[in-house]
This record gives structure tokens, sequence and C-alpha cells, in this order.
């Protein structure tokens, strides 16, 4: 019988978590959620974010899941309790998996505004890791643009030099990739940075926490890739959606329209 999993971010974030997953098993029934609609969360208030979260959960509430991936950095620091407590199954989150790999002093962090204002970010790792200075940029344009349907090239070069900078400055040792889209930008990241300094990716960790807890089979043989056993949801725009689908896994998947609720 196969994991009934729930994951869901504003749009194709939310990626990151789903290969990293599909990475290292088989055995998950997949129900992917992206909150097309309202996109980008990064720029939403605390209050909005809450909302959202609760809608969030009653769209999952009859998917009899096993275990929610949240695969959205903003509503991990604005709204896990809500998460948690109206869904009742074990929530895997970014933020407090990879606060417990971070080995360095001086640690960088790239993420949205919201994330950023929160402060969840620094108040989790200083609160399991003693003598660390977290220094934060808020990025607000990389959604959008690793959203468009082909990658401006240009433009993400231009605003990875512009966001990392202030962090380069403060002789960062670690990076934190604090907002699940950036990954799908590492490569330009990679490149702006010096060798050393050490690039985490929290849906690794987020990953490695649910595998855990739930064990893979031993009959578990993973070969390739397999997006079979995934259900995609979007809020909005579901033929776009889908061509950015085709785009980041070169596989063509039935796009399903839902509507969550409110206009927040």
């Amino acid at each position: 019988m196969k994991l009934k999993v729930g994951i869901f971010d504003s749009g194709i974030g939310g990626f990151t978590v789903l290969n990293s997953l599909l990475k290292t098993r088989t055995d998950v029934e997949v129900f992917y959620l992206a909150d097309t609609k309202r996109i980008p969360f990064g720029n939403k208030n605390f209050k909005e974010i809450r909302l959202i979260a609760k809608e969030i959960c009653t769209f999952f509430e009859n998917k009899n899941l096993d275990a929610l991936l949240i695969a959205c950095n903003t509503t991990n620091a604005c709204a896990l309790d809500i998460l948690e407590n109206n869904l009742r199954v074990p929530c895997f989150d970014l933020i407090n998996s990879v606060s417990e790999i971070v080995d360095k002093q001086l640690i960088g962090v790239l993420a949205t505004q919201t994330t950023v204002r929160s402060s969840y970010y620094k108040n989790t790792i200083s609160s399991k890791k003693e003598n660390t200075r977290i220094f934060e940029q808020e990025c607000p344009e990389f959604v959008s643009e690793i959203e468009k349907e082909k990658l401006n090239y240009k433009r993400i070069n231009y605003l990875s030099d512009l966001y990392l900078r202030p962090l380069i400055n403060e002789n960062i040792e670690e990076l934190i990739l604090g907002c699940s889209h950036y990954p799908l930008i590492y490569d330009f990241l990679r490149e702006k940075i010096d060798s050393n300094i050490k690039i985490i990716d929290p849906s690794i960790s987020l990953i490695k926490k649910f595998n855990k807890c739930f064990t893979i089979p031993e009959n578990d043989c993973y070969e390739s890739l397999s997006y079979d056993n995934i259900k995609f949801f979007v809020t909005s725009e579901n033929d776009l959606f889908s061509k950015k689908v085709k785009f980041w896994f070169e596989i063509n998947k039935e796009i399903r329209l839902v509507n969550l609720g409110s206009n927040v």
C-alpha cells in the first residue's frame, strides 16, 4: 500500500521537494497543490498567509493523508501551527528540518520578504545552534522570474548578483536557499559564490526526516524518477501550469483546477 503524501506551494517551488522525495522512494501517492491564483505568497502579510493555510487544510482534509510535506517556507514561517493542528497528520517542514544540519557560524539565508520579516529562520537556527550569526536577504523578484514559462537567464543572473552581494560581504560560510523555488536556479547561485561556501537545499533535509519517520520498504527498488502516482492541482491557469510541468519534468500530466475559497 502506498503512502498518501500531500505537498503544497504557491507554484512550482514544491517541485524541489517532490523531486527530493521521488529520488528516494517509490511507495508514495502524491497530491501536489499549487495555489497559483495567489502566487507569490512571499509578499503577503502574516494574517493572509494564515488564512491561506486554513484553506489548504480544507483541501487536504478528504485526501486521507499519511503526511504533509510543507514545501512553502513562507507558510512554514507564518502558519506551521495551523497546518499541524488542523490536519492532525505528521507535518514535515523545511525550516526546522534544515536548522538541524547547519554546522557553521556565519549563515546566509535567501528568502521571501515575509519569511525574512518573520525572523523564523533566525530564531529557529539560533535556538538550536549556539554562537551562530544569521544574515537574511529578501529576494522579492526571484519567484516571479522562476515562475515564468521560460527562464530569463540575463534577469536571473542580475538578480543573483544583487541578492547575494550583501551576504558575500558578511563572509558567510553556508547559504540556505530559504524558498523552495530557489534550488531551481541553483546553478546560477553556485557560480556566484566561492566554492568553499556550502549551498543548502532544505528539501533534502525535509525528505531525510520524512524517510526516517516512514521507513522505506526493503523491496522498494528505486531505478529512475517516475511521476505516475502524482496528482497535480492548481487554483488557476491549469494550462500554463501544465507547460511548466512539461518544462521542468519533461512529462505530460493532467492538471486539475480547484477552488480554495477566499480571494486573499
